[in-house]
C-alpha cells in the first residue's frame, strides 16, 4: 500500500470555469459574472450527477445541484494576484503570486511596438485592437489574404495574438513572429504575459480558427512548484498547454485541442505513472464555449466531465490525490466575451482522501501548497489543506 506522498496527484483546472464573483470583481468589470451559476440559471438547473456526489454544489450553492453527503473535500479559492488571465491563474496555483499586474492594452498597442513587430518579421499589420479572435479574422480576413499582412489584436487580458492564415503564412513563420515578439519586441514595460499564435483556415465568410495554436508566455520570475517537484527529482506530466504558461520550465505537455483529448490522456498517465504530478489544462470551456458566449456548448462540456470523471476517479490507487480547480472564470451568460474576476471551486478526492470542507480560500495558492505538502517540497506561499483531507 502506498503512503501519502509516494504516489501520484492529479491536478486538472478546469480553464474558465468560475464559481461566482471575487470580493473585488467590480474593480475588474466584473461584478455580475458567475460562470458555474449563472449557467445553471440559464438551462433551467444542472443535472450533473458524478459531480453532485462529488460535492460541487457544496463549493456554492448551484441550482439543481443538492449538497448531500459528498464524496470529496470541497470549498472554493480566491485570487490574490491581480489578473483574470490563464497565466496569472497558474502561475497563483503554482505558488507565483504577482505583486503587479501584466501591461493590458485597451486600445491597441502604441506604434512604436506595432512598427518593430512589423520591421522585425518583414510584413505589414492590420487590427490592433481589441477583439474576438472568430470576429477579428472575419473583419480582416481578405485583406489579410490579398496583402500578407499579420492580423493583431488583444483583449481585457495581457495578451498580443497575431493570426494567419496557413496558406497564406507557413505556421513555422508564426510561431518564429511571435518568438521575435516575445523575446525582442514585448520586454520592459510592454512585456505581456502571452503572445499567443493564431492560425486559421476556409475562405471569407467561413474562416475558422484551428487547433495550431502556440502560447509563448513570460518565464517565471521566480521559483514556482514546478521548479520545487523538479529539484526534488519527482515527475511532472503535462496535459494541454501547461507548458506554455511557464515557458516550458521544468513541464513538458502534450496539447489538447478538445477536451476529450485531454480525458484520454490523463487515463494514459493515470495507467503508466508510477509517481509524480499530473498538471492538467481542460481547455475547451475557455476557449472554445467561454469566450464564444456558448451557453448550450459549455453545458455539454460539463456534461462531458461528469461522464468522464467517472471513469477517472476509478483510475486512483491507493495514496493518490485528485484536486479540480479552475484558473478564472469565463461567463457565457454575460455580454464580454474576455474572462472573468472569479472565486474558483476546489474539490479533493481519491482512495481514503476524507470530504471535509474547505471553506473559502484565501488565494488559489493553497492548491499548490497541498500539492507541495504532498510530495514533502516547500512551498512559497500559501496554506496547505492536506492534513484536512487525509489521515
Amino acid at each position: 500500500m502506498k503512503r501519502w506522498g509516494e504516489g501520484r496527484v492529479a491536478l486538472l483546472i478546469l480553464d474558465g470555469v468560475g464559481i461566482g464573483a471575487a470580493p473585488d470583481a467590480a474593480k475588474f468589470g466584473d461584478e455580475d459574472s458567475d460562470t458555474l451559476g449563472n449557467l445553471a440559471r440559464a438551462v433551467g438547473g444542472f443535472e450533473l450527477p458524478f459531480l453532485e456526489s462529488l460535492g460541487l454544489g457544496c463549493c456554492r450553492p448551484l441550482v439543481g445541484m443538492k449538497c448531500d453527503h459528498p464524496r470529496a473535500a470541497h470549498g472554493i479559492a480566491l485570487p490574490r494576484s491581480p489578473g483574470k488571465d490563464s497565466t496569472t491563474g497558474h502561475w497563483e496555483i503554482c505558488g507565483l503570486v504577482l505583486e503587479h499586474p501584466f501591461p493590458t492594452y485597451p486600445r491597441g498597442f502604441p506604434h512604436s511596438v506595432i512598427a518593430a513587430f512589423s520591421k522585425a518579421t518583414g510584413r505589414g499589420v492590420l487590427g490592433n485592437k481589441p477583439a474576438s479572435g472568430t470576429a477579428i479574422i472575419e473583419e480582416f480576413g481578405q485583406e489579410h489574404l490579398s496583402r500578407g499582412d499579420w492580423i493583431v489584436y488583444t483583449s481585457a487580458d495581457s495578451v498580443f495574438q497575431v493570426a494567419a492564415h496557413e496558406e497564406t503564412v507557413p505556421l513555422e513563420e508564426l510561431y518564429d513572429a511571435c518568438r521575435i515578439a516575445r523575446e525582442q519586441v514585448l520586454v520592459d514595460q510592454h512585456a505581456v504575459s502571452r503572445v499567443i499564435a493564431r492560425p486559421f483556415v476556409g475562405h471569407p465568410g467561413e474562416l475558422r480558427r484551428t487547433a495550431n495554436r502556440r502560447d509563448f508566455s513570460l518565464e517565471p520570475p521566480r521559483a514556482t512548484l514546478l521548479d520545487r517537484l523538479a529539484d526534488a527529482g519527482i515527475a511532472r506530466v503535462g496535459v494541454g498547454k501547461v507548458d506554455d504558461l511557464f515557458a516550458a520550465r521544468n513541464i513538458s505537455s502534450t496539447h489538447t485541442p478538445t477536451n476529450g483529448d485531454a480525458y484520454r490522456l490523463v487515463a494514459e498517465a493515470l495507467h503508466t505513472m508510477d509517481r509524480g504530478l499530473l498538471f492538467v489544462n481542460v481547455i475547451e470551456f475557455d476557449q472554445t464555449w467561454g469566450h464564444r458566449n456558448d451557453v448550450p456548448g459549455f453545458y455539454r462540456g460539463l456534461q462531458e466531465l461528469d461522464r468522464e470523471l467517472r471513469r477517472l476517479v476509478d483510475l486512483l490507487r491507493e495514496g493518490d490525490l485528485m484536486l479540480i480547480t479552475a484558473d478564472h472564470g469565463n461567463d457565457p451568460t454575460t455580454p464580454s466575451t474576455d474572462h472573468s474576476r472569479e472565486a474558483v471551486p476546489v474539490m479533493a478526492l481519491g482512495p481514503g482522501v476524507s470530504p471535509a470542507p474547505l471553506g473559502s480560500r484565501e488565494t488559489f495558492a493553497d492548491v499548490g501548497a497541498t500539492v507541495a505538502e504532498y510530495f514533502d517540497v516547500e512551498a512559497n506561499v500559501g496554506t496547505s489543506f492536506l492534513r484536512q483531507v487525509v489521515p
